[in-house]
């Protein structure tokens, strides 16, 4: 069983707590992408990132002297963001670690696919970013199926549980084959429509939250089918049987639970 998850804009270096296991598999398409940027003024930054001038201007200084082969950080501990402080991975023990080194892979506008303790350096770019590279359009073309070829290398079934974003799960959805078993989950709150009828309703800020507990759920019971997902109980979500498919978990906030998140 594979989990993959998105990326987050905010990113840190982390050379104390743990040491990389290795180079992402894609270092070097990523090490093109990086001199494609390199090759940009702030201007030009700017207009990429769609982003103030101090995270501009941030990045552009990342960007003059980044090294993606020296001082890295294990992929799980450079981002900073809602899901993976949910996930809380500087706290996992020896268990939860080995589980995600096998399972868990994170995607990226940048280097493609990353495990784990890959170690990696703090960037920015957005896997829907307008940006052209080796003559492809964008990012989607550029990684084309490669990402889901790595992913998917060596199984003859590949189970894949969905935890990513639609930017992000767009890199590997277009690909997938008749065999592959491939699982989405859904984190929201029942509403009503205009015609009475009812629907899950997503909040951003939930959706990432769940997720990251959903990651860090599965590792503690070192999880190998995607139906222990269904015994999810955190952050107020519940498994909805009558809801779900077999390509879509759909977990439901109870009612009074709904504002433990402050939304």
């Amino acid at each position: 069983m594979k989990i993959i998850i998105s990326p987050a804009k905010k990113m840190v270096r982390e050379t104390d707590l743990m040491e990389p296991s290795g180079l992402p598999v894609f270092v070097d398409r990523a090490e093109q992408i990086c001199r494609i940027l390199q090759a940009m003024d702030r201007k030009e930054l700017q207009q990429l990132y769609r982003a103030n001038d101090k995270i501009t201007e941030e990045n552009f200084l990342r960007l003059r002297d980044m090294d993606l082969r020296g001082n890295l950080t294990p992929a799980l501990l450079a981002y900073v963001g809602i899901q993976y402080q949910s996930m809380a991975p500087r706290v996992f023990t020896d268990g939860q670690w080995a589980y995600v080194r096998e399972h868990l892979y994170i995607l990226s506008g940048f280097y493609g696919l990353l495990r784990a303790m890959d170690g990696v350096a703090p960037y920015r770019l957005e896997m829907q970013a307008p940006l052209a590279a080796d003559g492809k359009k964008d990012l989607y073309a550029y990684w084309g199926s490669s990402v889901y070829e790595e992913l998917t290398a060596g199984e003859e079934k590949p189970v894949i549980v969905n935890l990513a974003s639609k930017e992000y799960s767009r890199a590997v959805e277009p690909y997938l084959r008749p065999d592959d078993r491939f699982i989405s989950c859904v984190f929201g709150e029942l509403t009503e429509d205009g015609k009475g009828r009812t629907k899950v309703r997503v909040k951003a800020t939930q959706a990432k939250t769940a997720r990251g507990s959903m990651v860090r759920f599965l590792a503690e019971r070192q999880a190998e089918e995607p139906e222990a997902m269904k015994d999810f109980r955190e952050d107020g979500f519940r498994f909805r049987e009558e809801l779900s498919g077999e390509r879509e978990y759909v977990f439901v906030k109870q009612a009074s639970e709904k504002n433990s998140f402050g939304d």
